[in-house]
């Protein structure tokens, strides 16, 4: 099954958890589980596609103004959400300092809503 990691920080937070992160990677990447995944700009960089009426808007910032934003992504294939969970966990962890929203485990689906 193929799971996405998105991984939430806060925008004052410097990035921490690089021996977490180093820990994930290779436990990841030795089980044959590791895709990719991506680094995220920060939201004051991103724009807003919006269409109304045949308009097209672009705003540019975030969507929403949030005291998080989703900075990271891993995309995984497991054999099971448990252990899905298992690795986030090893990027999961407080770091002194940084606020962390978490590690949300993702189910993918294709097209026809099946997991893939």
């Amino acid at each position: 099954m193929k799971f996405v990691l998105n991984l939430y920080r806060d925008r004052a937070a410097p990035r921490g958890a690089d021996g977490d992160h180093r820990r994930f990677l290779a436990a990841a990447h030795e089980a044959g589980e590791l895709i990719g995944g991506h680094v995220l700009a920060d939201p004051s960089h991103s724009v807003v596609v919006r269409v109304r009426d045949g308009v097209t808007a672009v705003v540019r910032g975030p969507r929403r103004p949030a005291p998080g934003h989703l900075a990271e992504q891993y995309l995984l294939d497991c054999e099971s959400l448990e252990r899905a969970v298992e690795l986030a966990a090893l990027i999961a962890g407080d770091e002194p300092g940084e606020e962390s929203g978490g590690v949300e485990v993702r189910p993918l689906m294709n097209p026809a809503g099946l997991e893939m």
